[in-house]
């Protein structure tokens, strides 16, 4: 008779789980610092235009968007088809609200930063220039005089892309 015999009646051993809250932690605080909260929700489609010379914000914490493009399929129905000008976002019906908006946006500043509110319009390059005007006449009127527009980097093409 052998001295040691190997005991049937105990079974599989049990996997042991004191890792697994350390475990859960890492991806939580992994997720946490590389992902990035959507800016806006977007309504209108805006294909950029494209520009060979771009320079990249380094801040947008002060900046304020503006899209400028037809409205996405999922909203045309109750925006319709013609452009419309989204800022943040809600869509409005009329420039004439912009400086209101300004306002908005400049009085949930502190004092020190009111001065430094950035606008960038992101429109769509099929835009008429015609409603950019008009958005442009409006942050006239509002004095943010602080304006850029949204490109992407690339070669130029003259014939209309």
């Amino acid at each position: 008779m052998s001295k040691f015999r190997k005991d049937d009646s105990k079974g599989t051993p049990k996997i042991s789980t004191a890792s697994l809250p350390d475990i859960v932690f890492m991806l939580l605080f992994f997720f946490m610092t590389s992902t990035k909260m959507k800016d806006a929700d977007l309504k209108v489609k805006v294909a950029t235009p494209t520009a060979t010379e771009v320079v990249k914000l380094e801040d947008k914490t002060l900046t304020s968007f503006i899209y400028v493009g037809v409205p996405n399929p999922r909203f045309e129905e109750l925006y319709g088809t013609s452009p419309r000008i989204q800022l943040n976002d809600a869509i409005i019906n009329n420039a004439k609200e912009i400086p209101a908006w300004i306002e908005m946006r400049r009085a949930a500043q502190p004092e020190y930063n009111r001065g430094k509110i950035v606008v960038s319009i992101k429109a769509d390059r099929d835009v008429k220039m015609g409603i950019i005007t008009d958005v442009k006449q409006q942050l006239r009127e509002a004095n943010a005089l602080k304006l850029n527009y949204s490109t992407h980097h690339g070669q130029i093409d003259y014939n209309g892309r």
